[in-house]
């Protein structure tokens, strides 16, 4: 993947929402490659590392863990000592908690993204990476979004995400911090929970006599995990693109209802699908088509999607099967 190993070589990188999905995978590529990652994770009283704990233990040397809250002004005062690049992954993603809960989605993902952007200005790091989401846009109204689509907020917590990014902005053009946004489309993958679509569908394949889904018309562009990543890296080794936001995505859509026909012809089962009307949003606020134009990463850093959707889907079928115990599929049955 043209990571450049010896670029990483005892960099000194921070990585908030560590213990996440993407982060997660992101912590692990980054020390395998050499770097020394700060792993910044959301406190708690169980001292849990979330995801951390599917990393290798022979790649523990490279990693240190921090707990804390980024909502708080000073969380990454210890962190940013000798810190030369940060990747800001950290947010509330659940758009149906949004909905009930806007204030607090709003307010963490702003104040947290204001905390980090504070600290990289203080501390003068080479370049901060910030994580948007495709969801800014709304639903469609192009073939294939480009970076220049215009925004559409038809969640609180979209809203909230086009908020951090035009921080983001501002403190790149108001104080020189060297930002890039990076927007990836739907990604999933191994270790993904059931908060998202797919490993809702496997894990209900897997377990039960029917597939409870919402609506099975809005088309989504899937990205694997790793293929995420790699444009996080390349983001990052990639010299004078401060300022851009760039888009990852495989360029083709599917809907949810194919999908679910996809996973389960992998999986070799025949269920029938029961509507659950829990799983639909607002009328207005629901996303209908989203799907990638990634012209620019491809020409600015050299990206382009390895894994194809069957093979990621195998991959991600065989993460879950072994992991049922990190998913409740029971829940759905009646």
């Amino acid at each position: 993947m043209n990571e450049q190993p010896d670029f990483w070589k005892n960099k000194h990188v921070l990585v908030t929402g560590a213990a996440g999905f993407i982060g997660s995978n992101l912590v692990e590529r980054l020390a395998a490659m050499g770097a020394q990652v700060t792993a910044y994770c959301r406190y708690n009283a169980a001292g849990n590392t979330g995801l951390l704990g599917c990393i290798p233990a022979s790649l523990s040397q490279n990693i240190k863990v921090v707990f804390g809250d980024l909502c708080s002004p000073d969380a990454l005062r210890d962190c940013m000592d000798g810190c030369e690049m940060v990747f800001h992954l950290a947010a509330l993603i659940a758009i149906p908690y949004s909905y009930h809960h806007p204030v607090h989605v709003t307010r963490n993902n702003v104040l947290s993204t204001m905390t980090v952007l504070e600290a990289c200005r203080a501390a003068g790091v080479m370049r901060l990476i910030h994580t948007s989401s495709s969801e800014v846009y709304g639903t469609a109204q192009q073939d294939q979004i480009r970076e220049d689509h215009p925004l559409e907020a038809q969640s609180p917590y979209a809203a909230g995400k086009i908020a951090c990014d035009k921080l983001v902005q501002s403190y790149h053009l108001s104080f020189g911090v060297p930002a890039v946004t990076l927007r990836p489309f739907n990604t999933y993958g191994p270790r993904q929970s059931a908060r998202a679509i797919i490993p809702t569908i496997i894990s209900q394949a897997l377990t039960q006599k029917h597939l409870y889904l919402g609506a099975m018309h809005p088309t989504r562009d899937f990205l694997f995990v790793a293929d995420t990543v790699d444009a996080f890296i390349k983001i990052a080794q990639t010299p004078g693109i401060e300022g851009r936001t760039y888009h990852v995505g495989s360029g083709q859509e599917i809907s949810i209802g194919h999908l679910a026909d996809r996973i389960l012809q992998i999986t070799g089962r025949d269920l029938p699908v029961v509507f659950d009307e829990g799983r639909i949003r607002p009328t207005a606020s629901e996303v209908n088509r989203l799907i990638c134009d990634a012209s620019r990463a491809k020409t600015d850093l050299g990206w382009s999607p390895a894994v194809n959707l069957d093979d990621g889907l195998k991959q991600t079928i065989d993460w879950v099967q072994h992991h049922l115990d990190r998913y409740r599929p029971e829940q759905y049955a009646v």
